[in-house]
């Protein structure tokens, strides 16, 4: 799989990714906007997603996420995880 160039190819991984590996329907997940909350507010995604969608992004982003990097605020809203994996990505 190819590393995403720009920052709409990331956000469409990532939009695949929460689609895939929490099983939100595609149509909710397109309507996620920077201020939609994630964590603490889907039920989909819990402790136990969090680890599956962090190793999804690094496979298909082509990163590496240390565990110091992971914290509450990175996973708090679609905006925030998506600058997360836009850093991470095309730095």
């Amino acid at each position: 799989m190819h590393e995403p160039s720009d920052a709409a190819e990331v956000d469409a991984t990532l939009r695949a990714v929460l689609i895939d590996v929490l099983g939100l329907p595609a149509a909710r997940v397109a309507r996620f906007d920077e201020s939609t909350a994630l964590f603490g507010a889907l039920p989909e995604f819990d402790s136990m997603a969090v680890a599956g969608l962090l190793t999804e992004l690094e496979e298909r982003l082509g990163i590496v996420i240390e565990d110091h990097e992971v914290d509450a605020d990175m996973l708090e809203s679609y905006g925030a995880l998506l600058n997360f994996a836009r850093n991470k990505t095309l730095q």
